[in-house]
């Protein structure tokens, strides 16, 4: 694959994947993944199939990811955002648990 920016938005894709370096910008265990191959960053790249461009908060509404400034955006391969997303949404929901009050006995 190049490194050729998709039709829309090229200007943010380039705002974002040339400080990246085209790659993947997951680390340090994100997705479940420590990388600890590739010294601890994922290793795939815009040669290895199409990246995403995302916030690092992967549970926010689409509205405001769109609002999101681009010095906050992150590049992603599929792989790794997905399971960084079901992580991180897992994670809100069990914060979301533990916030919530006790239900209010039955007996």
């Amino acid at each position: 694959m190049s490194k050729r920016p998709p039709l829309g938005a090229a200007a943010v894709w380039e705002a974002v994947m040339e400080p990246a370096g085209h790659k993947c910008q997951c680390s340090g265990g994100l997705c479940g993944s420590r990388h600890s191959e590739t010294g601890l960053r994922c290793h795939n790249t815009s040669a290895h199939g199409r990246l995403l461009i995302a916030p690092a908060d992967l549970t926010l509404s689409t509205v405001a990811a769109v609002a999101v400034p681009v010095e906050e955006l992150r590049a992603w391969c599929s792989s790794c955002h997905a399971k960084a997303r079901n992580r991180q949404l897992a994670a809100q929901r069990e914060l979301e648990r533990q916030q919530a009050e006790e239900p209010l006995s039955l007996f």
